[in-house]
């Protein structure tokens, strides 16, 4: 069908366009983070919010392997109690942020995803991560809205075409996810963390 292959080649153009060396500093900013044990955040709304955890899966689980420290990566879009309480009793524009107030602690990394870049819930969310020196990040789509200025890593995916910007901020994480799992690590810092690990289990 004609309109497959128009989705599927305006998609390719979009794909193209993306910035591959803000995506690189991302993957590093990342591997620091689990070097260093500090904590990631991930929050958006709607399908970003299903973006969100998919990502939190994926650090959390996939980038295992025996020795290496574990990423400490957080969902704020996942515990519906907590998320419902801020929202019913202090406003939904405020799920975000009253999260990470309680949680956050400096040089922690915040991700927020909002295709729009306007999502005051996840603006607010960055604000709250700023006052605590906390890298930030974003992945938006559009003209990046508010959110992309906001932020120290804006991965902006260059499409009106919600369902393109949607596609494509899934594929973020694949892509950042799979090359964190398969990186070569050869930073001293994990070097000595595995050398830690090693001794820690002959003396246990």
């Amino acid at each position: 069908m004609q309109q497959l292959s128009d989705y599927i080649t305006v998609l390719q153009g979009t794909m193209d366009r993306l910035p591959r060396e803000l995506i690189g500093d991302v993957i590093n900013t990342l591997h620091d983070a689990r070097l260093t044990g500090r904590q990631v955040f991930i929050m958006g709304n709607g399908g970003s919010a299903s973006t969100a955890t998919h990502f939190v899966c994926d650090l959390a689980k996939n980038t295992r392997r025996e020795g290496w420290p574990h990423f400490r990566v957080i969902g704020l879009t996942d515990n519906m109690a907590i998320f419902s309480a801020y929202a019913n009793d202090e406003g939904y524009d405020k799920v975000f942020s009253q999260q990470l107030a309680n949680l956050i602690k400096p040089n922690d990394i915040v991700i927020g995803i909002s295709a729009s870049g306007n999502s005051a819930n996840v603006l607010n969310g960055i604000t709250e991560a700023k006052k605590y020196q906390a890298t930030t990040v974003a992945f938006t789509g559009y003209d990046g809205g508010r959110l992309g200025p906001m932020v120290d890593i804006n991965i902006h995916v260059d499409s009106n075409i919600i369902e393109h910007v949607e596609d494509i901020h899934l594929m973020l994480e694949h892509m950042i996810v799979k090359s964190l799992k398969e990186r070569e690590y050869t930073d001293a810092r994990l070097a000595g963390l595995i050398e830690k690990h090693s001794v820690d289990a002959l003396d246990a």
